[in-house]
């Protein structure tokens, strides 16, 4: 099969490199909310959306004003590639998949992609990188590039710059090795796994949340824009990027383990947004336990369960398992023995012990059973086509004998 991967460096450049970088970043961010406020205004006289050919018409023209001349300092890719992540973000609106395209803020995300390989050298022997415009870039090289160069991409987080290199390249499809295993996520175990073993939290922001309190009280007592705000705020960002970069390590340590020991994995199709939406409420209705609320949406936030889904779904499409996502009703209310549900099944957060057959175990041990035979009778309904048995988690409110979808 194709395997599409990044590879991903820190850069070592110099002054003018640098300064280069921030302009490039600069423009496609300028490009980007001209052609948003461009569609915006055409939106709102009645007019139809441009496309992306026609906004590429148009930036040809802003290169060529009197007003933007800047912008023919910077590579015609980069920019081209801005107005695309734009269509893409009109598209991906329309679908329902995101909301409606923002205003790119400076200093945040700031990156620019060359999508070109023909424009693009790569020398690993000397851990370098020529890009247009930029010249020969030096990085930190970790590992070994593999594949064909596609594209890449220049970002900046945290005053460090790094570069994303994708490749393709031609892979065997290796034969899944291992048992199903369903996995219940949560904030006091992160994953406990359908066989009884579990991961702990790491808790990043948790572990850092003084050092974070101290750096934001600092700058908040500095004079806005001033360079002494400025330092603070990079004091800010450097703890931050910390929180970031410990949390990204733990994921992919965890997804790896369990994509390399098993076939098959059930997860819960959780949805963390509506999980960790704030109790404040209105004047009118206000809300309760907002302290409590507030201390558990930063917990589940800092689990990183969306990214964990997201590892776990193409690193096991890599070793030829499969991912499947059950959604999570009744998953911890339902007793893996005799299967009657009932809320009071989990009186506590870690203790399940049902009510009709006396059967007591971890609760998120019961889940991830749970989830795993809802996965399971996904299976066989998607299989069979027949209706879908009344396992645990796979009931539809729509129809008495709802259908699976997959």
């Amino acid at each position: 099969m194709q395997r599409l991967q990044a590879f991903k460096f820190e850069l070592m450049p110099n002054g003018e490199q640098v300064r280069k970088m921030r302009q490039f970043a600069g423009m496609a961010r300028f490009v980007f909310n001209r052609g948003l406020a461009l569609q915006k205004e055409r939106h709102e006289a009645g007019e139809k959306k441009l496309s992306y050919a026609a906004l590429c018409k148009v930036l040809t023209g802003w290169r060529n004003s009197v007003e933007t001349p800047w912008l023919k300092d910077g590579p015609i890719h980069p920019l081209q590639q801005s107005l695309k992540d734009l269509e893409r973000a009109y598209a991906n609106f329309f679908a329902k998949r995101a909301d409606f395209p923002r205003f790119k803020k400076k200093g945040q995300r700031d990156s620019f992609r060359y999508p070109d390989p023909k424009q693009i050298r790569l020398d690993q022997g000397n851990r370098r990188l020529y890009l247009p415009k930029l010249g020969w870039l030096r990085f930190r090289k970790s590992r070994e590039v593999l594949g064909t160069v596609k594209n890449v991409t220049v970002s900046q987080s945290a005053g460090r710059w790094f570069v994303s290199i994708q490749t393709e390249r031609e892979v065997a499809v290796p034969a899944p090795t291992g048992a199903a295993v369903g996995i219940d996520l949560g904030v006091a175990r992160f994953a406990t796994l359908s066989d009884g073993s579990y991961l702990a939290p790491l808790n990043s922001t948790k572990k850092h949340h003084v050092a974070l309190r101290k750096a934001q009280q600092a700058m908040s007592r500095k004079t806005q824009f001033s360079n002494n705000w400025k330092k603070a705020k990079a004091r800010v960002q450097k703890v931050q990027a910390r929180i970031a970069n410990a949390r990204r390590d733990f994921l992919h340590k965890a997804s790896a383990t369990i994509c390399q020991n098993h076939a098959l994995v059930v997860l819960e199709d959780l949805q963390v947004g509506n999980m960790s939406r704030s109790a404040r409420g209105s004047v009118e209705q206000p809300g309760r336990h907002i302290r409590q609320k507030s201390g558990l949406n930063r917990s589940i936030l800092d689990q990183g369960w969306v990214e964990f889904r997201r590892q776990l779904d193409y690193k096991l499409a890599w070793r030829g398992a499969h991912l499947v996502v059950v959604p999570p009703q009744n998953t911890s209310r339902t007793c893996p023995e005799c299967g009657h549900i009932a809320a009071e099944n989990r009186r506590s957060q870690a203790r399940f012990a049902c009510v009709e057959c006396g059967f007591a175990a971890n609760a998120d041990h019961v889940g991830a059973i749970n989830v795993l035979r809802a996965g399971h009778a996904r299976l066989a309904c998607e299989v069979s086509g027949a209706v879908r048995p009344p396992a645990a988690g796979t009931h539809r409110s729509d129809s008495g004998a709802a259908q699976c979808r997959a």
